[in-house]
């Protein structure tokens, strides 16, 4: 379900750092918005919601949506770092 809080509303998961590569690469067009998802607290309470939230107020959106998730996909979320 943590994972679902994003995906639901359009974010695209990169579990691999190939994933984050192919994406981010060379070719990259427009904008992606990365949220570094997890299963603390903290991000169940304010983060998710607060994301869910700026997405929906917003007049301008990202092209991409995107979401790595700490703890679980540890070379997307190495890879985003670079």
């Amino acid at each position: 379900p943590m994972r679902a809080e994003l995906s639901d509303v359009g974010f695209e998961e990169f579990r691999t750092a190939e994933q984050v590569a192919t994406h981010l690469g060379p070719d990259h067009k427009g904008t992606t918005f990365v949220v570094v998802n997890s299963v603390c607290g903290c991000a169940a309470g304010a983060a998710r919601p607060g994301v869910r939230y700026a997405l929906e107020n917003a007049s301008k959106k990202p092209t991409t949506l995107a979401t790595v998730f700490a703890g679980n996909d540890r070379e997307a979320v190495d890879k985003i770092r670079e």
